[in-house]
Parts: structure tokens; C-alpha cells; sequence
């Protein structure tokens, strides 16, 4: 996960920066990174601060764009369903997208790796607070990380986790599918609703079309 911290830092600067026009103070900031660590929800957040801030709407849309870490953590409850409630709670306050990913990929080829969600999640999260104090007391070094094309860092991160799973029709379909949805959303839906979309579609496949278990060839059969 180191690698992709460093990305991290860079979209954490940008929200500091954001942050602090928006009016909050630095102290603030920071703490909101360090006790949120949700960076499209923040920007959501930020997006609609002001003098006067709705809070029902605020808490509509972070829930919106968060919703998908229901269905990221009932794919990992498998790996997951042994560990005690507090240590696995724990886990999922350092979940995201990549060290999930990480996660799931390692699990589906028979790895049980907790670690890179306690070690990715804490490096990414140093990382996003680290970025917001550079973002707040130093913003103008790297004020669009967009424009240096960081933004596509972590897609190609996960298209390339994707694309290193299992290949089979089950699987291909459940991607095609959710790639379609997610576009679709994205052009017709409201913002961050593609995310939600997307998953649901693939994860609506994995429902009805079940994988098949591998027959143990060594079962004698009965006489």
C-alpha cells in the first residue's frame, strides 16, 4: 500500500487546501482527516459547507457515496466472520478501496490476509492526514492533482487487482454487467451514485449465478 499512500498525500493536500477556503481552520481540517478518513465524503462535505450547513443533506450524500463499503464489507465477512466483534470492527475503520481490494484478491486465491488491511489501512490514513496539513499550510504546491492525471492512480490500481482475480464466465459477466451499470448511472444518475450502481449489478449476478464448489475426487462413493 506504500506506493499508493503517495497518491494519497496528493488528493489529501488538495482537500486541505479545499478545507481552509471553504473556511474551516487548519486544526479543523486535520481533524476532520484523521477522524473521518473518507476522502470523497469529505469533499461532498466540503462542497456543500458554508455559513449555514444543512445537515440532512450532508448526511444523505456522505451516506450515499459510503454506501458502498456495505457491500465491500459483506464480500470480506467470509475472512472475516472468526475474528471477535472488536477486533474486526477495528479493521473496518481502516478500510478502503485498495487495501479491500488487495484483501479480497489475496482471499479468493486461499490467502488470509488480515495484515494489509491493519498495515495498508494505517499507511493510507497517515497518509490522507499527512496530506491535508501539507494541503493546509502549504496548498499552493499541488492545488489539482487532477491535472497531473493522479486521479486515474487508483483506478488503475483496482482494474489491475481485477484483472488479476479469477477469469471465468461467472465473473466476466458479473464485471461486464456492473461496468454497464455504473456508466449508465454516471451519465443519467446524480453524482457517486455510478459506485453504488455498479456494485449492485455484479453483486446481483454473484447472487443468482452461484459458483460451482470443486468436487473432491478422493470421496469414495458408497457401496
Amino acid at each position: 500500500m506504500f506506493p499508493i499512500s503517495l497518491f494519497v498525500v496528493a488528493f489529501g493536500a488538495a482537500f486541505g487546501l479545499a478545507a481552509v477556503q471553504k473556511g474551516l481552520g487548519p486544526l479543523e481540517s486535520i481533524l476532520m482527516s484523521t477522524l473521518v478518513f473518507a476522502g470523497a465524503s469529505q469533499f461532498a462535505a466540503i462542497d456543500m459547507w458554508g455559513a449555514e450547513v444543512s445537515v440532512l443533506p450532508v448526511m444523505v450524500v456522505v451516506f450515499a457515496i459510503n454506501s458502498r463499503h456495505l457491500l465491500m464489507g459483506a464480500s470480506l465477512y467470509p475472512m472475516l466472520k472468526d475474528v471477535s466483534p472488536a477486533k474486526r470492527y477495528g479493521l473496518m475503520l481502516l478500510l478502503t478501496d485498495a487495501n479491500w481490494a488487495v484483501s479480497a484478491q489475496e482471499y479468493q486465491s486461499g490467502r488470509r490476509n488480515l495484515e494489509v488491511i491493519l498495515g495498508g489501512g494505517l499507511a493510507l490514513w497517515l497518509a490522507w492526514i499527512v496530506g491535508t496539513w501539507l494541503g493546509v499550510y502549504f496548498g499552493g504546491l499541488l492545488q489539482d492533482p487532477k491535472s497531473l492525471g493522479m486521479d486515474m492512480v487508483l483506478g488503475c490500481f483496482l482494474l489491475a487487482m481485477a484483472l488479476g482475480g479469477k477469469k471465468n464466465p461467472r465473473v466476466l459477466v458479473a464485471w461486464s454487467l456492473a461496468a454497464i451499470a455504473s456508466f449508465a448511472a454516471w451519465k443519467w444518475l446524480p453524482a457517486n451514485t455510478h459506485v453504488v450502481a455498479g456494485a449492485l449489478a455484479g453483486g446481483v449476478v454473484g447472487f443468482f449465478w452461484l459458483e460451482k464448489k470443486p468436487v473432491d475426487e478422493h470421496v469414495e462413493e458408497p457401496a
